[in-house]
């Protein structure tokens, strides 16, 4: 069955890819994110399967008027990817920008709760529907530098294991996808400021995930028969693994 899907930061890494994807699979995509002329790029490449949506998630009134914005044959949303999501700096916690903090809480925590909130009750009441929220492995594995982010990832995915318990009994499920490593996205170079070679020294000697690998599991997730949940979904590549605990000598 062919879904409408909508998702955020849909013009780069992980949402473009899962863009790509989802129309590859026969889909409908709603590509909502900040940058309009990357959307009609994308929309220009994926042809009428996307509908472009200028949109900035910490928006909240925008955010809210999203559901009633949107063209009338377009409304009925089936799947919520909520996407958008960074990280910024990797300095220690007593060194690192409030500003910093404050813009990863503002994305990554209240712009998915907010779009979450908006799209969530019609799939309730369609008895019908599938957010799927990508947190990450820092969730679970603290790193030094990771102090926030790792913080904000580990609110989506406790937040979208207690949305499963609200609608237990509803046929609306929800999926928590947690990547590990994945290289030639935006994130690194966002996380040090435009910084490239320092973004690209986080992948050298490795052989990272990448954007598709995210959006074959998204891929997965969704097109399972609608009876089936995956509460989460742990991905990392072979060169990574969950480490041993800090020990510091003196």
């Amino acid at each position: 069955m062919a879904l409408t899907i909508l998702v955020t930061g849909a013009t780069a890494g992980f949402g473009a890819a899962m863009a790509r994807r989802f129309v590859r699979d026969g889909h409908r995509v709603i590509a909502a994110a900040r940058r309009t002329d990357r959307l009609q790029a994308l929309q220009a490449d994926l042809g009428v399967a996307v509908l472009p949506f200028t949109l900035d998630v910490t928006d909240a009134a925008a955010v809210a008027a999203l559901p009633g914005s949107l063209p009338a044959a377009w409304r009925e949303v089936d799947v919520l990817v909520n996407n958008a999501g960074l990280a910024l700096g990797l300095d220690p916690a007593h060194k690192a920008s409030l500003a910093d903090w404050d813009r990863m809480v503002a994305v990554n925590v209240s712009g998915l709760m907010h779009m979450t909130h908006a799209l969530l009750p019609a799939m309730v009441e369609r008895n019908r529907g599938h957010i799927v929220n990508v947190s990450s492995t820092a969730a679970l594995y603290p790193y030094p530098g990771g102090h926030v982010y790792g913080a904000s990832k580990s609110f989506v995915t406790q937040f979208s294991l207690n949305l499963k318990a609200d609608l237990v009994g509803t046929s609306v499920r929800v999926t928590d996808l947690e990547p590990g490593l994945v290289g030639g996205t935006e994130f690194s170079v966002t996380r040090f400021g435009g910084d490239a070679t320092r973004a690209g020294s986080v992948y050298a000697g490795t052989v990272p995930l990448t954007a598709d690998d995210i959006a074959e599991a998204a891929s997965w997730v969704i097109n399972l028969p609608p009876h089936m949940n995956v509460n989460r979904l742990e991905v990392m590549p072979t060169c990574q693994a969950p480490g041993p605990l800090a020990i510091k000598r003196a």
